[in-house]
């Protein structure tokens, strides 16, 4: 690939890592779909970035969505480029932005799915905690459950961010934001547990909450190995993962108190359309308390 392609890539993704200090499955998705679009302009003769346009960019559209990637793929792509024309015209090597009124096709959008309450009790209440292992993991699974945590959210915890007094978890989330997550007592019960048993071993100098039985961090491909391990062995016939406690926690919140925002600010969601799409809503259920609750909704009878 020529070198006036691929080298204001290759800066780009530089400053990603190295100054933005943005995450390596970050970057690489970045690198992913930069040098697709870099194929593209070999394929079409195109001489550098500067000369790229938005005429360009729909036909780039067009093709992967011929290729069949989903609207949600093109949409990153496209964000993709549009970040990476930013950091060109802010370096003086372009003077306009191709990308930045270029729409991606519509894309389904499809609910995630739960487990209900049955399912969460049975997953949890049925996991004895009688061993290092089965202790430490119930303690995951109930903190998952009751604070909405994300998977990297959870892995990264240290003893200093849990307060046992307030029942609040301290947690850094997308973009390096911090957020305070309440747990409730079966979390608290859960956690005091399983610390109780690590104590055991001697692992006093670990800050790390969840680790294995020598004593390292444990990882996120671990906390899913291990979800998926007792939802099998609790005859859970949907697979359990750690994003599905997470929506069983936002599905269940909503669905109590109706709060979206209170669910959205739970989640550290920066945008609440995240969270109307993330969470599950009844909405017979919430049809029901319009019409019985809203004065210009309620049917009567004239006499």
């Amino acid at each position: 690939m020529r070198s006036e392609i691929i080298h204001p890539v290759d800066d780009f993704l530089d400053t990603l890592s190295q100054q933005r200090r943005l995450s390596e499955h970050t970057v690489n998705n970045y690198r992913r779909d930069l040098l697709q679009l870099a194929e593209f302009l070999e394929q079409q003769n195109i001489p550098d970035w500067t000369v790229l346009k938005s005429s360009h960019i729909r036909q780039f559209i067009a093709f992967l969505h011929r290729k069949g990637l989903s609207g949600r793929t093109i949409q990153r792509m496209l964000s993709s480029t549009r970040s990476f024309y930013q950091f060109l015209i802010k370096f003086g090597v372009a003077d306009s932005n191709p990308a930045k009124a270029v729409q991606a096709p519509k894309t389904e959008k499809r609910l995630p799915s739960t487990l209900d309450v049955d399912q969460m009790n049975a997953l949890l209440d049925n996991t004895r905690p009688d061993t290092f292992v089965a202790a430490r993991d119930r303690a995951m699974m109930e903190l998952f459950y009751s604070s909405g945590l994300r998977l990297a959210e959870l892995a990264a915890l240290d003893l200093r961010d849990i307060d046992f007094g307030d029942h609040l978890v301290h947690v850094t989330g997308k973009g390096n934001k911090d957020r305070v997550c309440p747990f409730g007592g079966k979390a608290l019960s859960a956690l005091q547990d399983w610390l109780d048993k690590r104590d055991q071993l001697g692992f006093f100098d670990q800050p790390a909450v969840f680790i294995t039985q020598q004593g390292r961090r444990l990882g996120v491909r671990s906390i899913q190995k291990r979800l998926s391990y007792w939802g099998k062995k609790q005859g859970i016939s949907d697979r359990v993962h750690p994003h599905r406690l997470r929506h069983a926690f936002a599905s269940h919140m909503l669905e109590a108190s109706g709060d979206l925002r209170a669910v959205q600010e739970l989640l550290g969601h920066a945008d609440i359309s995240t969270t109307q799409i993330y969470t599950h809503v009844d909405f017979q259920h919430l049809a029901k308390v319009y019409d019985s609750a809203h004065p210009r909704a309620k049917k009567r009878s004239d006499s």
